[in-house]
């Protein structure tokens, strides 16, 4: 028996708020890498990690938000929460392995298209894994010439954010990248839900419907506050906001010798009080022209 699905139980709201928590944890993902990039290698994994959560809890929250609207009309849905947790899991660690490659190899080459892919799989494992956590008197299943369009959507628009990580610098320019982002993803989400079709064992005697926001909402409690949490840390951080570099000294930075600092130390004549700084003694040849 073939179900119907309605992916907007609640109309718009769903997709609009969807969007916003992909927008929100792709800007804010973006900046921690951008950050990354500006500062010593001492701290640069700790940003890569800060960011790759944020982008993987955005995603996450942003799908499942999504899913509130979901709903089959002969059936009621329940979701499966050890695979509904681990499609998050996987979510920050296939975006992190990505992240952590152009962090490091820089948003060029094959950096970028290794990075962008293994990010952008990322993206759609973690959507189809949360699919595969949905329970119900029934079974999926997929058209795949549009799940392969998703994921190319995915591999696609992950790309372009890693690109817009290592190469973007201003604040506007960022804004727009996460738009872009946020409408990217929340694309690859609908494209993968319209490539799904709904087949029911038998006839359930109970009513179906959209899963209760109750249901869902405790689940996205905990994403959503990391997300506040790295919200704050970007606030009161102007360079990553700004992207503006952090000043390392001469010492620090690469290609410059520890030994080549030392052994040139400040050649300016120092100034005693009230005098005038004292030149050494040299000796010119001698520039009168000779007479011949």
């Amino acid at each position: 028996m073939q179900g119907t699905v309605d992916g907007f139980s609640y109309g718009a709201v769903t997709p609009l708020v969807a969007y916003l928590m992909a927008c929100l944890g792709g800007a804010l993902g973006l900046r921690c890498t951008t950050r990354s990039l500006l500062v010593t290698h001492s701290w640069r994994p700790a940003w890569l990690a800060l960011g790759s959560a944020a982008i993987g809890s955005g995603i996450w929250t942003m799908h499942f938000v999504a899913m509130m609207g979901f709903a089959i009309k002969e059936t009621p849905i329940h979701y499966d929460k050890p695979i509904t947790y681990a499609s998050l899991g996987l979510a920050i660690v296939m975006v992190g392995v990505g992240i952590f490659i152009v962090g490091y190899r820089g948003a060029t080459g094959a950096a970028l298209f290794t990075g962008g892919t293994i990010t952008g799989l990322g993206v759609a494992s973690m959507h189809y894994l949360g699919m595969a956590g949905v329970h119900f008197h029934g079974h999926f299943t997929y058209n795949t010439f549009t799940v392969a369009a998703s994921v190319v959507i995915a591999v696609v628009a992950a790309t372009a954010a890693l690109w817009a990580a290592g190469r973007v610098r201003g604040f506007m320019w960022s804004v727009g990248a996460s738009l872009v982002m946020g409408l990217a993803v929340s694309g690859m989400h609908y494209m993968g839900m319209a490539a799904l079709g709904v087949h029911l064992d038998g006839t359930s005697h109970a009513a179906g419907g959209a899963p209760e926001p109750s249901v869902l909402a405790p689940m996205l409690i905990g994403p959503l506050a990391f997300l506040l949490l790295a919200g704050i840390v970007v606030i009161f951080d102007p360079l990553m906001v700004m992207g503006r570099p952090v000043p390392i000294p001469v010492e620090q930075k690469p290609g410059v010798p520890a030994a080549a600092v030392a052994s040139h130390p400040d050649r300016r004549p120092a100034l005693q009080e009230g005098r005038r700084p004292v030149r050494r003694a040299e000796h010119h040849a001698s520039r009168t022209p000779q007479n011949r």
